[in-house]
């Protein structure tokens, strides 16, 4: 892929990330704690997809989301402390399928769509710095 395919697709999961956590912060104010901690999920897992798309990095078909960030080149900000990554990571499973786990609280949405932001935030900082904007 040629460097401007590579900024438009990167640009394409940043925005698809962005359109996720609007949705996580609808069902969180919808009382739908389940999908806005899956929809956070989501958009932490399509940011760190945008940065490895931009750089050119072959990814794992993954929802890990601490696999995906340590396949960052070196100078990206790290956005999120692995306990965080887990922690999202989780809600990839927990909160779309029924388990021997307890039901993602209100309060757990709120954070979920907080921590999802954070490293969404990071990128796009720094896509920002590269010149990249979502229109």
């Amino acid at each position: 892929m040629s460097e401007p395919e590579s900024e438009a697709e990167a640009l394409r999961w940043l925005r698809y990330a962005q359109e996720d956590l609007e949705v996580a912060g609808q069902m969180a104010r919808a009382a739908r704690s389940r999908y806005a901690c899956w929809f956070s999920q989501q958009a932490a897992e399509k940011t760190l997809k945008a940065v490895l798309v931009l750089e050119s990095v072959e990814f794992p078909y993954s929802h890990d989301l601490r696999r995906l960030r340590d396949l960052f080149p070196e100078g990206w900000p790290q956005g999120a402390s692995p306990d965080l990554l887990d922690r999202l990571t989780e809600w990839g499973a927990e909160a779309r399928y029924p388990g021997d786990w307890p039901e993602p609280t209100a309060a757990d949405a709120t954070r979920a769509e907080s921590e999802a932001r954070s490293i969404y935030d990071a990128v796009a900082v720094e896509f920002g710095r590269r010149g990249l904007t979502l229109e």
